[in-house]
């Protein structure tokens, strides 16, 4: 990711909820600095904020690459945004994309980057062979976020959980596992672009041997109750032998991300599911926290969320961009046995 050049224009083309820009959202959140504007197709689609710019009009400001910033489900290229990028092309920008489908694979984006010298940036699809994973117990300490559904706040978690720890001294480091956490941090794995059989591996290779006292802390991907994102969530789970695991859930949500016909668990079953599998591979696993995104609630509703699933699971709760991250911190830090809770 070091060769990706920066800053960027961030295409939203004609996504109307935050859930599709998530890819953009994440970079203004924690990347601003590295965002010149946004291009939008529709008076509808989400407005992130930034200016609104052409290819052109971004490229005269500064802007040096055409960054994809919607997820459509499937991770396919629609036949309408393709004449946006060839404008970017022309217009001097190359393209940073998160989608599954390789930009190389349509012909007239590939001429026009090859005849123009632009870079075609597939951040999804790593050039590393990745091995089947060995189990084996790797020094230093971990912390997956985990969650109840997708787009919930997972990588938010991370990402404030790691720059906590580091205004309190902690050696940690944050690690992607997903193409928005990648282009913020400039490095990472796409974890669902990895062939089944090597998730785990994947996850062993981003997660090496460390520092006794140094973290890493891990985005987390999918959901262990997902119809078509579970096998993801259980292979990084195994593959990244958590210390430490931080339940993601929006308090607000009853059903699944696209697939209305399935109910999200309770968070006292989602920790009753995940811990077995998290300690297949490291038997001292531990939940440490409930991180609630509350964006959706007045403040002394949010205020209710974390004192009831506080109160259920026997875990501190709190919201990292609203409250404060501090709690979860200390638990971490603790290495007291996990909160009793009834299963359910």
């Amino acid at each position: 990711m070091a060769d990706i050049a920066k800053p960027y224009l961030v295409f939203l083309a004609d996504a109307e909820s935050s859930t599709l820009a998530k890819t953009a959202l994440g970079v203004r959140d924690w990347a601003r600095e590295d965002c010149v504007g946004q291009l939008r197709l529709t008076p509808a689609t989400i407005d992130i904020g930034l200016p609104d710019l052409s290819p052109s009009e971004a490229a005269a400001r500064g802007a040096r690459s055409f960054l994809i910033g919607v997820a459509p489900v499937g991770g396919q290229l629609p036949a309408a945004w393709q004449g946006v990028l060839l404008d970017a092309l022309e217009a001097g920008l190359d393209i940073v994309s998160g989608l599954h489908v390789r930009l190389e694979m349509f012909p007239a984006i590939a001429e026009v980057a090859t005849r123009l010298g632009r870079t075609l940036h597939n951040v999804r699809h790593s050039k590393t062979a990745f091995p089947i994973a060995t189990g084996r117990k790797r020094t230093g300490k971990r912390a997956l976020m985990v969650g109840t559904d997708c787009a919930l706040g997972k990588k938010y978690t991370a990402l404030a959980l790691t720059q906590a720890m580091r205004v309190r001294g902690i050696d940690a480091t944050f690690r992607a596992t997903g193409q928005t956490g990648i282009m913020i941090s400039g490095e990472g794995i796409a974890i669902d672009a990895v062939v089944a059989d090597f998730i785990a591996g994947a996850a062993e290779t981003l997660s090496p041997d460390a520092a006794p006292d140094h973290w890493d802390v891990i985005e987390g991907q999918g959901a262990l109750f997902h119809p078509a994102y579970a096998g993801v969530t259980l292979g990084l789970l195994h593959g990244s032998q958590p210390d430490a695991l931080v339940l993601c859930h929006d308090p607000v949500r009853t059903v699944t991300s696209f697939f209305p016909a399935y109910p999200l668990p309770t968070v006292e079953a989602a920790i009753n599911a995940y811990l077995p599998h998290a300690q297949r591979t490291n038997p001292a696993a531990r939940f440490v926290g409930i991180s609630l995104n509350t964006s959706a609630l007045d403040v002394d509703a949010a205020q209710r969320a974390l004192e009831n699933a506080a109160a259920r699971t026997g875990l501190p709760a709190f919201d990292p961009l609203r409250f404060g991250i501090e709690v979860v911190v200390d638990e971490m830090l603790s290495g007291t046995p996990e909160a009793a809770f009834a299963a359910v």
